[in-house]
């Protein structure tokens, strides 16, 4: 059953998985590999083309259950055995699914009570994938069956170096409202608060007469009319509960396969891009041996941005340890509205940027595209115009440089960091979905998206972080759109700053505290008023503009910029703080806005805060961090064209530099480069420099 208290603040020791080479170690290659949907007679063929291509891991099952449970009472291993025994001969190590991510229509159909519900009552049917509920009895009981036998199969097999958990939790099942649900939320509150009246005060439930006088009478925040307002306290909690439901399903199936077979590592794969936040990955992250993400590029211009800020990310939840790409894709998917193909280079470019970031396992989704099925137009390793194409020749391509940068030593070297970080919350990202907010045009991520590219546009490259984990040895903290904060979370930031450190605050953040409770006596009132006393700022309303007629839609700053959302009214600032920016022109007369401060720069303690208190475009957020007021917020500032990254180990590192335009740029080789690995997409000109062409990246070793 549902575990209200599963995981600890311990994480698991890390732990990577071996390739099948004489020293078991290099950089990870491959891909899904779903051999179950071909006939046998393609299979040698596979094993042909990925020894071609240099492959040398895939992950296996992930989608088999019903293969290998075709009814209730039949298991068939043999076809398994099989691709498991060419793939290991081969030398291709198996990350081995627990196949459970979907239940065979033999089990839906016998017992449909597992199908997940959605908020208005509607069962979600199965035909798609994570057709069940994280809460259902019935389902564990299934799945878990799965688990051991594969665990008990294939547990000592050589060829089997790590187990991938379930797939992409929360893809189709992030919340259910079901019967199984609501009993599980009523434990996980009663855990949590422990007396029912610390819920009403938690959830402000005297608003609207929500009060319970017992656990019994909790429900699920289910659909309550079109116009209607969902408990913004109730529903984060509710957020937070199906997050620890799909952790605590994952951690039943993972310590099944442990308790027989511990010495393998074990991971699941989070979906972490600037689009999406299914559950909280802090907490997740410390339930895997090693960290494994998805990522599908964001078409356009922030493509290589959003990865690498992505991705940065991904590396705060590694905790710095070297993590595994498990899918992306050779060029075009086929879920979104316009899916655009990746442009000659991008599929070098993009691995290359996920192995810049601390990836040592670069994988698609997925081997061979497949010939039906709802990801028939998904790109793949194999395209379906076969071996004689440009994909699969980028594809060899891709696998010849990683065996080089591998042989080089890059396994298990570290990204360096900045000192400049970006703090993430899910909680706060969440609370950002409330339908009850001054507008609802607000998102936590991709305000650290913004920060992230603006910083990168005066040649900063940040740190994305947990706000769980330690971020005090920064020198800058930048908090976007951080809307909730506990008062321990606020006290941090106080003694960071205290003790010497910058901390940046945009608009929407620290105005409600974990509860949802807003803080009183002024604008941001989290922490008890410690938040306001250390931006030196006070404010008293928020103002919001969008498209009403006969109104201003934007409101100008004194230094040139512009803001067209959120303005907060600061009616006070300390006396020793300095007003960097004011509202200044027509439209802030006409808002009332003339002379009201907008970007605050207060000392506090032997450190220092700047608060910026209105949304402010891209461009016009690069000018204002690389103005003067701003000029001591970075010591690294670099070159804006470029993205650099280092990789260290102890006998050197690994510097990366890839092209952020979309046309050629020139770089003078760095004298500190010994060696230069790999010059994608470059030239070298007459007068010593190299030109990368868009999409072009240089890999070089420093010596030491």
């Amino acid at each position: 059953m549902y575990d209200a208290q599963a995981g600890s603040n311990a994480c698991r020791p890390f732990r990577w998985p071996n390739l099948l080479n004489d020293s078991g170690r290099g950089l990870g290659y491959g891909g899904d590999y779903n051999p179950d949907q071909w006939p046998e007679s393609v299979w040698d063929d596979d094993i042909r083309l990925m020894r071609q291509a240099r492959v040398n891991m895939v992950s296996l099952a992930i989608f088999s259950w019903d293969r290998i449970q075709p009814s209730e009472d039949v298991w068939d291993f043999d076809w398994l055995d099989r691709i498991i025994d060419k793939l290991g001969k081969a030398g291709i190590a198996v990350d081995l699914a627990s196949a459970t991510a979907s239940a065979p229509m033999w089990l839906y159909a016998k017992h449909p009570e597992v199908l997940p519900v959605e908020a208005d009552g509607t069962v979600v049917h199965a035909g798609s994938r994570q057709s069940w509920r994280p809460t259902s009895p019935v389902y564990r009981q299934y799945a878990l069956e799965v688990c051991r036998r594969l665990a008990e199969r294939y547990g000592d097999n050589p060829y089997v170096t790590a187990w991938h958990v379930g797939n992409e939790y929360g893809w189709n099942n992030a919340v259910d409202y079901s019967p199984d649900a609501q009993r599980a939320f009523r434990e996980w509150c009663r855990e949590r608060y422990g007396d029912v009246q610390h819920v009403n005060e938690a959830w402000g439930a005297a608003f609207w007469s929500q009060e319970v006088r017992s656990f019994d009478e909790i429900d699920v925040p289910r659909h309550m009319g079109n116009d209607a307002m969902a408990n913004p306290s109730k529903q984060l909690d509710f957020t937070r509960f199906c997050s620890d439901a799909l952790r605590t399903f994952y951690m039943a199936e993972r310590d099944v396969i442990a308790s027989i077979c511990p010495d393998k590592p074990i991971t699941t794969n989070f979906m972490v891009s600037t689009d999406q936040c299914a559950v909280d990955y802090a907490a997740w992250s410390k339930e895997v041996d090693f960290v494994s993400n998805d990522h599908y590029f964001t078409a356009g211009e922030a493509h290589l941005d959003e990865l690498a800020c992505s991705d940065s990310l991904v590396s705060g939840f590694a905790d710095g340890n070297p993590w595994c790409l498990l899918e992306h894709s050779t060029s075009a998917v086929q879920w979104k509205p316009i899916n655009s193909r990746k442009r000659s280079g991008e599929l070098m470019r993009d691995a290359l940027s996920h192995v810049a970031f601390g990836a040592d396992s670069i994988n698609f989704f997925q081997w061979r595209q497949s010939r039906s099925g709802a990801e028939a137009f998904h790109s793949a390793m194999v395209p379906h115009a076969g071996e004689n194409t440009t994909v699969f020749n980028e594809v060899c391509e891709l696998g010849k440089t990683l065996r080089i940068l591998g042989d080089a030593g890059l396994q298990g070297s570290t990204v360096r960091p900045s000192d400049v970080a970006i703090l993430f919350s899910a909680d706060a990202e969440w609370a950002t979905r409330s339908q009850t907010l001054p507008t609802t045009r607000l998102s936590h991520w991709h305000g650290i998206r913004e920060w992230y590219r603006a910083l990168l546009d005066i040649g900063v490259r940040a740190d994305v972080v947990p706000l769980a984990q330690d971020w005090e040895g920064y020198r800058t903290v930048i908090l976007p759109t951080m809307l909730t904060l506990a008062d321990a979370d606020v006290r941090r930031f106080a003694a960071f700053v205290q003790s010497g450190g910058r901390m940046v605050v945009d608009y929407a953040t620290g105005l409600v505290d974990e509860s949802f409770h807003v803080g009183l006596g002024g604008y941001p009132g989290c922490g008890g008023g410690l938040l306001r006393e250390m931006l030196g700022v006070r404010g008293e309303e928020i103002n919001i503009l969008g498209p009403v007629d006969g109104e201003f839609d934007l409101v100008r700053l004194s230094n040139g910029t512009v803001s067209r959302l959120w303005q907060n009214v600061v009616t006070s600032v300390a006396d020793d703080a300095t007003v960097v920016a004011y509202y200044d022109g027509v439209e802030a007369r006409e808002w009332e806005l003339q002379g009201v401060p907008a970007i605050v720069r207060h000392p506090y303690g032997e450190g220092e805060t700047y608060y910026v208190g209105c949304d402010l475009n891209l461009d016009d957020l690069a000018s204002v961090i690389g103005s003067e007021a701003f000029a001591e917020v970075s010591a690294q500032v670099g070159d804006p064209r470029f993205i650099r990254v280092a990789r260290d180990t102890e006998c050197g590192s690994f510097d990366f530099l890839f092209n952020r335009q979309s046309q050629p740029v020139t770089v003078k080789p760095d004298p500190a480069w010994a060696t230069v690995l790999l010059e994608h997409r470059c030239r070298r000109l007459d007068d010593g420099t190299i030109e990368l062409d868009r999409n072009g990246a240089i890999v070089a070793m420093d010596g030491v």
